[in-house]
Order: C-alpha cells, then sequence, then structure tokens
C-alpha cells in the first residue's frame, strides 16, 4: 500500500503543478486527431475514388494514360506513407522542406506541419480502405444504375460511396484512434501536445513513472470515448432493426404485411349487407349492363 499512496502522492502533485499543460495537452491532441482524420478521409477518398474508376480497351488513349499515371503516383504516395514511420516524415517535412529549398521555404507555424504530416499519413491509409470499401460493393448495384442510365459519377454519389462508407466506418475510427495515440510522435517538431506536456513534467521533476500514468489514463479515456461515439454513430448509420411495411390501400396484401379491412366496412367478409348483397347477386345474377 505504500507504493500505491506515494504514486497517488505524486500524481496529486503533478497535477497540482502541471494539471493546465495537460489539460491544453488533451487539447491539442483531440483538436489535432480529429481535423488529421477528417482531411486524411477526403484525401483518401478522393485517392480511392480515381484508383477505382473503370476503364476498357475501347476508352481513348488519353483517358488510358491519364488514369495510369495518376494510379502510379497514387501508388507510390500510398506505399511511402505507409511504409515509413510517422516521425520521419515529420522530420523530412519540417525540417526538409526548408534544407532542400535552401530555407526560402519552411513552416513558421508548427500547427501546420503537424497536420500536414497527420493527415497525409492518415490519407494514405484511407486511400485504400476507400479502394477495398468500394470494390466490396456488388458489381450487381453498378450495373443496375448504368441500366437507369446514371452516369458513374451518378453512381459513386448515389449508391456506391454511401453503401462504402458504412462498410468503412471502422476503419475511419481506427484511424482517429491511431492519431490521438500518434501525435505523439509530434513532439519532435515542438508540437506541444500530450506527449509534450508529460515529457515538461517529467523533466522538471523527474517523475518519470507518475506522469506517465496519467499519460496512460488520458490516453485510455480519450480512445475509450471515441470508441464509443464511433459505435454509437455506426448504429445510427444501420438505422433500425424493425422494419415495418405500411399500406394505405387495404385491398393490397404484402408478404407477411396484410392488414384486414376494419370491421363493418363493405371490404369485411363479416359486413352483413355486403355478404347479402352478393350471395343475392350468385343466385339471381346481374344484366350485362348492371356487370
Amino acid at each position: 500500500m505504500g507504493i500505491f499512496s506515494e504514486l497517488a502522492t505524486d500524481i496529486s502533485s503533478l497535477l497540482s503543478r502541471y494539471g493546465s499543460a495537460y489539460l491544453s495537452g488533451i487539447r491539442n491532441t483531440l483538436v489535432m486527431a480529429l481535423a488529421a482524420t477528417a482531411i486524411g478521409c477526403v484525401i483518401g477518398f478522393f485517392c480511392g475514388v480515381l484508383n477505382t474508376i473503370p476503364h476498357s480497351k475501347t476508352d481513348s488513349a488519353l483517358k488510358r494514360v491519364v488514369l495510369a499515371v495518376v494510379r502510379a503516383v497514387i501508388r507510390v504516395y500510398v506505399e511511402v506513407f505507409r511504409g515509413t514511420p510517422m516521425v520521419l516524415q515529420a522530420v523530412f517535412i519540417y525540417y526538409g522542406v526548408p534544407y532542400v529549398t535552401g530555407g526560402s521555404v519552411k513552416f513558421t507555424n508548427v500547427w501546420v506541419a503537424a497536420l500536414l504530416v497527420v493527415s497525409i499519413n492518415t490519407g494514405a491509409y484511407m486511400a485504400e480502405s476507400v479502394r477495398g470499401g468500394i470494390i466490396s460493393i456488388d458489381p450487381g448495384q453498378t450495373e443496375g444504375a448504368k441500366a437507369i442510365g446514371m452516369t458513374h459519377f451518378q453512381t459513386m454519389v448515389n449508391v456506391i460511396i454511401p453503401q462504402a462508407l458504412r462498410n468503412i466506418m471502422p476503419q475511419i475510427g481506427n484511424n482517429l484512434i491511431i492519431n490521438i495515440k500518434d501525435t505523439s510522435v509530434m513532439f519532435i517538431i515542438s508540437f506541444t501536445e500530450f506527449f509534450a506536456a508529460h515529457r515538461a513534467a517529467a523533466g522538471a521533476t523527474y517523475k518519470y513513472f507518475p506522469s506517465a500514468t496519467i499519460e496512460m489514463a488520458g490516453y485510455l479515456t480519450m480512445t475509450l470515448a471515441a470508441s464509443f461515439i464511433l459505435r454509437w454513430i455506426e448504429r445510427r448509420m444501420d438505422g433500425s432493426d424493425n422494419y415495418e411495411l405500411v399500406n394505405d390501400d387495404q385491398l393490397v396484401m404484402t408478404a407477411g404485411t396484410y392488414n384486414y379491412p376494419d370491421k363493418s366496412t363493405p371490404f369485411d367478409e363479416r359486413h352483413k349487407p355486403s355478404r347479402d348483397e352478393v350471395i343475392q347477386e350468385v343466385k339471381i345474377g346481374k344484366n350485362r349492363g348492371e356487370r
């Protein structure tokens, strides 16, 4: 118990002295993760759609060449940013651009640099997720859309993308959670997020483990909250699981959803005047003009 009480005392001391720095780091982390995930999803959707544009030998040579070049560029982008650590990407972009340009181009705002790095990294992962989500849709739906005269753009916007979006929602959630954690590497370019607050507090007090405990609890809280919200969004996108067909016309019967007419109406077999009239017609009959 002595160890845990000492840990609680150290955590309390750190929170009293650096609580505002931790909260500021949490705010910066959440803002950066949300903004970068949103921008990365836009990049990923753009690349994923370009990667799935259909083409055939009957298309013009210009179209086939342009699509081949675009897909090659997207492929290089995806492989480079998926195959290298984000911390090195931050170094290359933040420090490499001024180095290559001789200082003529450089980042004056570390927020912009960090947002650019995380967004481009997220976009590389989302590009493949979107491509997979699009090709997972039954090809028959595309054929059906073409059969009723839809263009490829209309088919993507109205038929394919809405379904693909639902299919890749878990991956979007994964990228958000990853970004909440991976923004911790942005300290390399002096971005003051949650992990940077931990480094500052631990460096000043030498209480590395108590500060790391605060960090662990903070990151876990943020990721659990994000998971809960994203699962709620998925359930909302799924809609109700109770589908009840409504028939305005009492004569319409759909499989499993037939409603008897109200009692004592001409459509009710138990309606005595109507039943007697039918029986009379059967016995006596009507002349041709009345029928």
